[in-house]
């Protein structure tokens, strides 16, 4: 195969062009560099379109069979040469391993919930940094979703799925506005609780041992107050400092795996 060696080719200028929201939007696309992350995702069932290496770039030569796990996927495989690699990476430093697939949105009715299902609810999150920590969360605590309430930053923004080092790929997602949500929440008595500084309840005074869905909000704004009055109750972590809230991801984590204390036996 030979690679790739212009950065004028029709292949590489797309594959660029899809660093931004609105084309990728257009294409119905998403970007995923990393060979871990292409990994999990071929793992999750998800099929490339087209998968961009670039081997002197693979950090070991074992990861190779990657490449015939895609194309049996259905992949067409582009071989590319460093200088065109380092232009479609979005990363620093990259492995050599860029893949394009077809985004899929999911709805609320999508996601299939467990007897006493933990679910995660953002409202407004904006730093795709963000959203790929909590997506790294809720893999690690095993919660049934990820809900995204008029986001921000999309699902398929290449620094949510490297933020998540994958685990967008394991983890069900959804998308819904915030009063569908919260109905959706109240239809199934999941108990809502809202994340706020203003709370009197610490967040491990609260019983969350039954059906809960966590929702927390922008670092700088915190939950809206349809969220604050759609909530069955309100929590909050303790801080003893100046600063007058957490990042919100480190909130997430923080409040997740007090569910998952409180759930164990």
């Amino acid at each position: 195969m030979t690679p790739i060696t212009s950065l004028q080719n029709p292949r590489i200028k797309q594959i660029v062009s899809l660093h931004d929201r609105r084309k990728r939007d257009q294409a119905g696309v998403m970007l995923v560099e990393g060979y871990e992350e292409l990994a999990l995702a071929l793992a999750s069932g998800a099929s490339p379109v087209e998968l961009y290496v670039c081997p002197p770039l693979f950090r070991d030569r074992a990861q190779a069979d990657l490449i015939a796990a895609a194309g049996a996927a259905g992949a067409s495989v582009i071989d590319v040469d460093e200088r065109v690699f380092a232009k479609i990476a979005y990363r620093e430093n990259p492995d050599g391993w860029l893949a394009m697939f077809r985004a899929e949105h999911h709805t609320l009715d999508d996601l299939r919930l467990s007897a006493n299902p933990l679910l995660v609810v953002c409202e407004g999150v904006e730093k795709p940094g963000n959203l790929g920590a909590m997506l790294r969360t809720a893999d690690a605590a095993g919660i049934d979703a990820l809900i995204s309430c008029d986001p921000h930053t999309d699902w398929a923004n290449p620094n949510v799925i490297r933020a998540s080092k994958g685990a967008l790929f394991t983890v069900q997602t959804a998308e819904a506005d915030s009063r569908r949500a919260i109905a959706w929440l109240h239809e199934r008595e999941i108990q809502i609780i809202a994340a706020t500084p203003a709370a009197s309840t610490l967040h491990f005074g609260a019983d969350l041992r039954g059906p809960v869905a966590i929702a927390v909000g922008t670092e700088k704004q915190g939950l809206s107050d349809l969220w604050l009055q759609g909530a069955d109750i309100a929590v909050r972590i303790p801080m003893s400092g100046k600063v007058n809230s957490l990042n919100v991801a480190t909130a997430t984590a923080l409040l997740v795996y007090e569910v998952v204390r409180q759930r164990e036996p």
